[in-house]
């Protein structure tokens, strides 16, 4: 059972412009302007972010991006594997940038780190889990949420 805790998701805190933008053009065959303006509003993000984030970005930059191009745009990075969607505790999506394998986040709910963690052995759990109940188990989503050692520590705490 391999256990890994990467600082960040398993990609540099923000994403290059550039796979995305390959990503789009293989898939796609349409490399517009409000693309790549989303692609490269994501490559400036470190950590995860909100729909919400990314258009106050865009109106920032002065960019015109509708708020369809952006979640169609945010849907298919997602079904690439070069974006996670996130629940985080506060009902709200959030989006992060990471490397296309599977694995699950520990997302801080004070300041929204996110960190990638490996299977810590929930294949065994699954396989059970589809023993047990007759079901063939064809997929699965985890998210952890605690709070961080720098939140810990700046309020007094011990991780």
């Amino acid at each position: 059972m391999a256990r890994s805790l990467a600082a960040k998701c398993a990609v540099p805190p923000a994403l290059a412009a550039a796979p995305l933008l390959a990503a789009l053009e293989s898939a796609s065959g349409r490399l517009t302007g409000p693309r790549r303006s989303v692609a490269e509003l994501i490559a400036r993000r470190a950590g995860h972010f909100t729909a919400a984030e990314l258009l106050a970005d865009a109106e920032r930059a002065g960019r015109r991006i509708g708020r369809a191009t952006l979640f169609r745009s945010l849907e298919l990075f997602s079904d690439l594997g070069l974006l996670e969607r996130l629940d985080l505790p506060s009902g709200e999506h959030a989006y992060v940038a990471c490397a296309p394998r599977h694995h699950h986040h520990v997302v801080c709910a004070r300041c929204g780190r996110t960190a990638e963690v490996a299977d810590l052995g929930l294949a065994e759990v699954m396989a059970k889990a589809g023993r047990r109940t007759g079901f063939r188990i064809d997929a699965h989503r985890l998210e952890l949420y605690g709070t961080c050692r720098d939140c810990v520590a700046a309020a007094g705490g011990a991780a």
